[in-house]
């Protein structure tokens, strides 16, 4: 009887309109809360987790939406802006890059609030650090590698699906009306004209070049080594601070205490981080930022299944998610 009472009273509660305020699927509109993981001191150090493939697309489930990463980042920055105990920032990267776009825009947010708070940056690579991963770690004052890191891979793909080989073998055609030669460029259903090839070429090179432009202004690597990092591949935490990609292998912690003397505070600085939920007993180590773990039904985001958006990335296409 006591449970069939409690059954109507939480169903009128609910037609009523007086239920309370619940988040079962939490879509990051919640406001970015300051959390104190650790220290006493008056001077702060912030730490930001750049966590997953660099996208400016939100991420999507059934019922439940998450920001972009661009926009989960950015929003902290410009949140830190406003505090000026804020002396420092760890950005803890584990990612393999990312669009193009998307790399740059988190580059360029970060030059921009080094440049209006005079803050010192450091990075904290993790499991990987690799192209767009490694380009959004240049602003930083000191890039430090986990023992077990992997980056480097500077350098552009150019990633598009083709079926033309598929539509040829079961007799399908897609026909196309275009108003220029070139207007169909990287159709997936024809093959690619040798012009085409040289255009899309030419543009692989300018976005490479950027990235090399920016390698070499930020970073002391001799020509030498240079000409092994631009071969675009991957680097141990040892190999990539003998060619001068890194500047110390490192932990977390060994990360926040070198942010701390960087900056000039003490090392018993507070360290916070920016996130729209609490969890209880938070460490450094907690990438979690945006939502509190939705039921696994219902959380059907499977972009770690699928290949990238079609398009040019600063990407490391083996580790992407």
């Amino acid at each position: 009887m006591k449970k069939i009472l409690l059954l109507i009273l939480l169903t009128t509660t609910l037609i009523c309109g007086c239920q309370p305020k619940m988040s079962l699927f939490p879509d990051g509109t919640d406001p970015l809360l300051e959390k104190t993981i650790q220290g006493e001191a008056s001077d702060k150090v912030l730490v930001i987790s750049i966590d997953g493939t660099i996208s400016d697309r939100p991420k999507r489930g059934l019922f439940a939406a998450r920001p972009s990463l661009v926009q989960e980042v950015s929003s902290r920055l410009k949140l830190a802006e406003k505090d000026d105990d804020i002396k420092a920032v760890v950005l803890k990267i584990n990612s393999p890059g990312g669009s193009v776009t998307a790399s740059d825009v988190l580059y360029n947010e970060l030059m921009l609030f080094k440049k209006k708070t005079g803050a010192k940056i450091v990075v904290s690579m993790m499991d990987v650090a690799a192209s767009g991963g490694y380009y959004v770690s240049l602003p930083a004052d000191e890039i430090m590698a986990h023992p077990t890191t992997l980056t480097g891979s500077i350098g552009v793909i150019f990633i598009r699906p083709k079926f033309d080989g598929l539509m040829d073998k079961i007799g399908v055609s897609v026909e196309v009306s275009k108003s220029g030669r070139n207007k169909d460029m990287g159709f997936p259903f024809k093959p690619d004209t040798p012009e085409q090839k040289e255009i899309i070429n030419k543009i692989i090179t300018n976005y490479a070049n950027r990235f090399k432009t920016l390698v070499q202004n930020h970073r002391s690597v001799s020509k030498t080594n240079m000409e092994q990092v631009f071969t675009a591949q991957i680097f141990s935490a040892d190999g990539a601070k003998k060619v001068g990609l890194v500047d110390s292998i490192g932990y977390v912690p060994d990360a926040v205490a070198k942010a701390c003397e960087l900056a000039g505070i003490p090392q018993n600085a507070k360290v916070i981080t920016y996130k729209r939920k609490t969890y209880p007993n938070d460490t450094l180590y907690n990438s979690a930022s945006s939502q509190a773990v939705a039921p696994a039904l219902i959380n059907i985001d499977a972009g770690h299944l699928l290949p990238p958006k079609a398009g040019f990335h600063y990407l490391w296409y083996p580790a992407a998610e």
